[in-house]
């Protein structure tokens, strides 16, 4: 075995975090000036190789604790991306993940260790190798997933006005939304709950707070599976 294994050639694998925040209406992406080669100086997503003895998960987990000094990020796969020329120091094959958090979190101490910063996501710079197509594909798989489940609540603190939930959609989907229609679908969604809290930072009436309702979603989506299962008994 060790033989069929030994004739083919070896590879670096890498992965490589695309992290999203939200602040004032819009979406920003935590990146990093290179202090190494390759591209010394330039701009550069987050990430770090996979070490022996963990999978590609652990090691996207391992890398955003280490970049951010936090332990529960929302994460999910993105893809591969393996261009044969993609790193011009090795062959190396990179597997992205994005990452939502909320921007509040973030020790800003961490942004000066890894000589990090948030950009706006209107204000993205030409990254190195592949990684202005890793923000892109991450950016279309959060949209996707964003329509019909509520990922996006990682990006916002525990409370938050409505207001800030609208322009957190509009930010994601790049397009304003009827307040009407929006605040009618909010209304329907069980999860969102409204709290005795208000905000009263923009006006002096102050703005209700709502929280995401972490265990109401789990058994709308129960209520919901048995619906569909009841349903198809013939």
């Amino acid at each position: 075995m060790s033989d069929f294994y030994s004739i083919y050639p070896k590879f670096h694998v890498a992965v490589d975090c695309i992290i999203f925040g939200f602040d004032k209406g819009e979406l920003h992406l935590l990146l990093q000036k290179r202090n190494f080669q390759p591209a010394l100086g330039e701009w550069s997503l987050m990430g770090g190789f996979v070490n022996a003895g963990e999978s590609t998960d652990e090691a996207a987990k391992r890398v955003l604790s280490d970049l951010t000094g936090l332990s529960k990020i929302y994460m999910e796969q993105v893809g591969a991306f393996g261009e044969v020329e993609r790193d011009p120091g090795e062959r190396v094959v990179s597997i992205a993940y994005y990452a939502l958090l909320n921007i509040r979190d973030y020790d800003s101490e961490q942004l000066q260790v890894h000589n990090a910063c948030w950009i706006k996501m209107s204000d993205i710079p030409d990254l190195i190798f592949d990684h202005n197509a890793m923000v892109a594909r991450a950016l279309e798989t959060m949209k996707g997933k964003a329509s019909h489940i509520p990922i996006s609540f990682n990006l916002l603190p525990e409370y938050f006005t409505l207001t800030q939930l609208q322009s957190l959609y509009e930010a994601i989907y790049g397009e304003p939304l009827d307040k009407r229609n929006f605040r009618k679908k909010v209304a329907e969604m069980d999860y969102i709950e409204k709290t005795d809290h208000m905000d009263k930072t923009s006006s002096k009436r102050g703005a209700i707070l709502y929280r995401f309702n972490d265990s109401a979603y789990r058994k709308t989506m129960k209520f919901r599976l048995f619906k569909v299962s009841d349903a198809s008994i013939v």
